[in-house]
């Protein structure tokens, strides 16, 4: 069975999302629907989802844990909460209580919008990515190439928090480039305590051009640093069909591991992410 590690859900009737703006990215102004995404996983054969927060509202995170109730094909939630307010720890706790709540598996935030490149070191976050550790529940990066140093000492400073890196960081596929990304993100990768997706390359490469081949030297970074017990696939559906469908993102990812053996693509295409979610 596969498992997506990585997709989202949104229905504008229901809320806006606002960083949907611009021509480029006017394919992604309607709604994604559960229905959309089942038919998506079951032409691909993919069995089991974890769905990944999009916006920074408090509300959007109950709704995503009582979608999940509702249906088995969404297997975790890496919801947001704001990780600075000094009762985040109440605030877990009362997430997980809600309908849905053992479904919460990971909280994210959108470093990548913060200004400040160390925000992941602000004493009231440390203190939310203690409550974090506490209650079991897993942090998604969500950052670029020049916020990766402090994600590695935010890493090692909380060595009983998983953090789970997005996208590879999103390195600068598009330019070709691979350092300082790949130093940091090897940089991430000494630590025990880390784990990386294998998803969002396609994006961040050139959206009408791309070929497999732009893609691989970031893909073997994270091979050789992470190693496929700790990468994990994930599709970015409905973002990945800026530049590719599901299907394609998914035979991308299986031709990027192709080299590994069948017991090692397993963990990168399920093990993984069953493991460090606890799905």
């Amino acid at each position: 069975m596969i498992v997506d590690a990585h997709h989202h859900l949104w229905d504008l009737s229901v809320r806006d999302q606002d960083w949907i703006t611009g021509p480029e990215l006017a394919p992604l102004r309607r709604a994604f629907t559960v229905d959309d995404l089942r038919a998506e996983t079951t032409t691909a054969g993919v069995g089991r989802t974890v769905l990944v927060q999009t916006v920074t509202v408090p509300a959007e995170t109950p709704e995503l844990l009582a979608l999940a109730d509702g249906h088995d094909l969404i297997a975790g939630v890496v919801g947001w909460t704001d990780l600075t307010r000094p009762d985040v720890a109440d605030e877990l706790a009362r997430l997980r209580a809600l309908p849905g709540g053992r479904h919460l598996k990971g909280i994210r935030h959108q470093i990548q919008a913060e200004p400040d490149p160390e925000w992941l070191l602000r004493p009231d976050v440390r203190r939310g990515l203690a409550a974090l550790a506490d209650a079991g529940i897993v942090h998604d990066l969500v950052v670029r190439p020049h916020q990766l140093p402090a994600c590695v000492r935010a890493a090692a400073a909380h060595p009983d928090l998983i953090f789970v890196l997005d996208h590879l960081g999103k390195p600068p596929v598009a330019a070709g480039a691979t350092e300082p990304w790949a130093g940091s993100v090897r940089a991430l990768a000494a630590l025990p305590n880390t784990v990386c997706k294998l998803s969002g390359l396609v994006t961040e490469a050139d959206l009408a051009s791309w070929t497999v081949d732009d893609l691989r030297p970031y893909a073997d970074v994270v091979l050789d640093a992470f190693g496929p017990h700790r990468l994990m696939f994930g599709s970015d559906w409905p973002v990945c069909t800026l530049a590719a469908t599901y299907g394609e993102v998914l035979t991308t990812a299986a031709e990027l591991t192709a080299a590994l053996s069948e017991a090692e693509r397993a963990e990168v295409f399920a093990g993984t992410a069953t493991r460090v979610y606890g799905l």
